[in-house]
């Protein structure tokens, strides 16, 4: 006898499987067996009595775990198998290359998850490079870090946000890798003689990528997933990823139909002569697509107003799609509206229908906890500003993590965040008699901002400006945070003005300093650049309990951060800083490398040589973060004086200016 979905999670008379329907118990479809002659008569009194024992103890154990939780229990979180077929959505973008495809996969993959599935993302970047380690920020925006020390591109970024995952290294697939890869197995002689092509020795090893990668878990739990969306970057048509369209071609028909989806990301302009939406450049998108074998099953139509109706009906007759196979996204104050706006269109309905998913037609708490964000971010009235000083601000994306973990802590604290980007050349004496008005304005600039960012980065270009700017945040007392070079500047700078050491420098700027108080780790390589510095997540143990950082990550002995560096602070001259005030409060297992600084009789003086703005989610902000934005707004005593609480403002739902921290007397300190 075929066993009900609710029998085998609940324990059938044939045992305990890893599916339970979300349709509820009108929907059991126990069938007879054709095994026996008997089979086909109607159950027995003894199979309704199991039947109804499967019910009832069903029904009890949902009862125990919506008392336990407090409401009514979400089925959704228990009904999907944990040994159902990987399902895997390709997203393709066409017309214009930035079109927003990143979140857009990153937001089906927060819908998904918030049904109750285990969901995976790998992106596909076609050019050469093995990976994004040696870009300049201006090639692709920042260089994003993963745990296992994996330098990628920042739509890895987007995901782990959106999903809250861990990706690996391997979750980035570019031509280079491929082709090393590739080119390894023939030199080792896998292929066995034969002429290795791109069809089919490439487009094969595409598909094994993908697919092995797919399998590879990525949640705390250690589950394998179970929804794998994937990324091809770039736009069809370009040259360098035709392989990799190829080999979703033939990978469509080695997985099957049911088991693959394609969403194609055009663009569809509202030129200002005429005012009108045009859809012919999507219409040509789409037939390039269809020309290389594959078939999109959603059109995400961008656009900077919202759709008119009779667009998106005549783009679903010349693109050969019904009307609810054309999604709309227009430009958004935020980008937590993205997957509401996608709900919104019945894309969890259609996935479920189309990829055969045992999930409900509604979203989880999840979800609605996203929509509350969302809504909370559009209503936020008032202001706190940070003067972000590097050398790469002409480009947002090239400090995309920085700006996300700043508006992470500006939400949790109920502030909408005006973050302020200053060119550090623009703060340097070259420039006053160069230029002096740029020089004013980019003073003006930081003197007016609540708090003061120095992020990471490479290279003396723009170094003095940096340490201007930490040295005026020292002497006013307006709350600091330095990020690996950040941090290294601070401690250059208060070498050079506390400590007296007028030619205390870095080895990265002058390798002949006399005070080099900060100096090349021991396995730095000066030979090869790619993937030969200090990278990925590593331990940080406190040294003291007298730490504000400390108990902003709660009290908790070590933690555990991504780095990306190649210089370190000197340990040999460490304890001339800490006679004059500034602390080493965290250093790496080993106690040898300097991790964290904090000033005395400052309101907010920290530097760290980690990233932690890796590691920052919508929902969980990064604790350095958050204490530079709670010091900005003056409400960081109140935050440690409640034990590190925001209480109503964590769900996302209080609006009130009641859920903030009280504010604090102007010229308190945090000790």
């Amino acid at each position: 006898m075929k066993q009900s979905r609710w029998q085998q999670h609940w324990g059938g008379p044939a045992g305990h499987c890893a599916i339970i329907s979300a349709r509820g118990p009108s929907y059991l479809d126990t069938e007879p067996a054709a095994s026996s002659p008997s089979a086909t008569a109607a159950p027995d009194a003894a199979m309704k009595v199991s039947r109804l024992f499967c019910e009832v103890v069903m029904f009890g154990r949902l009862a125990l775990l919506t008392v336990v939780h407090g409401r009514r229990f979400p089925t959704r979180d228990i009904c999907v198998a944990s040994n159902f077929p990987m399902k895997y959505i390709l997203v393709t973008g066409g017309v214009i290359s930035g079109i927003g495809k990143g979140i857009i996969a990153s937001s089906i993959g927060t819908i998904l998850k918030s049904c109750g599935l285990r969901v995976t993302a790998i992106k596909i970047d076609p050019y050469i490079n093995i990976d994004a380690g040696t870009f300049s920020p201006y090639e692709h925006g920042e260089v994003f870090v993963l745990n296992d020390g994996g330098e990628v591109d920042l739509d890895l970024g987007n995901y782990e946000r959106f999903l809250d995952i861990n990706l690996y290294k391997d979750n980035n697939i570019t031509t280079g890798k491929i082709y090393q890869h590739v080119i390894n197995k023939e030199r080792h002689g896998d292929y066995l003689g034969k002429t290795v092509q791109v069809v089919p020795h490439i487009t094969d090893a595409v598909q094994e990528w993908v697919m092995n990668q797919a399998k590879v878990p990525v949640d705390d739990d250690k589950k394998e997933p179970q929804i794998c969306v994937i990324e091809l970057g770039g736009t069809i048509g370009d040259i360098e990823g035709m392989p990799f369209v190829e080999a979703f071609r033939q990978f469509q028909f080695k997985v099957k139909r049911e088991r693959f989806c394609n969403i194609h990301v055009s663009l569809v302009p509202q030129p200002n002569a005429t005012g009108e939406q045009k859809t012919k450049p999507t219409q040509n998108s789409v037939r390039a697509l269809r020309g290389l074998g594959l078939s999109p099953d959603l059109i995400v139509c961008r656009s900077a107003k919202p759709i008119e109706m009779a667009v998106k009906e005549k783009i679903s007759m010349f693109c050969h799609v019904e009307p609810e196979q054309v999604i709309f996204i227009h430009d958004v104050s935020s980008t937590y509206r993205v997957p509401i706006l996608l709900e919104e269109q019945g894309i969890i309905k259609y996935f479920k229908q189309r990829l055969n998913l045992p999930i409900d037609d509604q979203p989880s708490d999840l979800l609605f906890k996203w929509k509350r964000m969302a809504d909370r971010y559009e209503r936020l009235l008032k202001v706190c500003s940070i003067a972000l000083v590097g050398k790469y601000t002409k480009l947002s994306d090239c400090y995309a993590s920085v700006f996300k973990a700043l508006e992470h802590s500006a939400l949790a604290i109920n502030h909408k965040l005006d973050l302020m980007y200053i060119d550090s050349i623009e703060l340097e004496h070259c420039t006053e008699i160069e230029n002096p008005v740029k020089y004013h304005q980019a003073w003006q600039k930081l003197c007016k901002a609540d708090g003061i960012l120095v992020p990471g980065g490479f290279g003396f270009r723009g170094t003095e400006g940096k340490l201007q700017a930490i040295s005026w945040a020292r002497k006013k007392k307006k709350p600091f945070l330095g990020v690996c070079l950040g941090m290294q500047l601070a401690v250059v700078e208060f070498a050079r003005n506390c400590l007296n050491w007028k030619d205390a420098n870095s080895t990265e700027f002058d390798t002949n300093t006399k005070k080099p108080v900060v100096i090349d780790m021991p396995e730095h390589n000066p030979g090869d650049m790619g993937g030969t510095m200090r990278l990925g997540k590593r331990r940080t143990v406190f040294k003291t309990e007298d730490s504000v950082l400390r108990r902003l990550y709660g009290d908790e002995a070590f933690v555990e951060e991504r780095h990306r560096h190649r210089y370190e602070v000197n340990p040999e001259l460490t304890r001339f800083f800490e006679e004059k005030g500034l602390k080493f409060v965290g250093h790496d297992t080993e106690g040898n490398r300097m991790e964290i600084i904090e000033l005395e009789n400052h309101p907010y003086f920290v530097g760290v040589q980690f990233h932690p703005e890796f590691s920052s989610r919508p929902m969980k902000p990064s604790p350095p973060y958050l204490g530079l934005l709670l010091a900005a707004t003056g409400t960081l005593s109140a935050y440690l004086q409640r034990g590190c609480k925001l209480s109503p403002s964590d769900s996302y739902s209080d609006l009130s200016d009641d859920s903030s921290p009280e504010k604090e007397p102007p010229d308190s300190e945090a000790t």
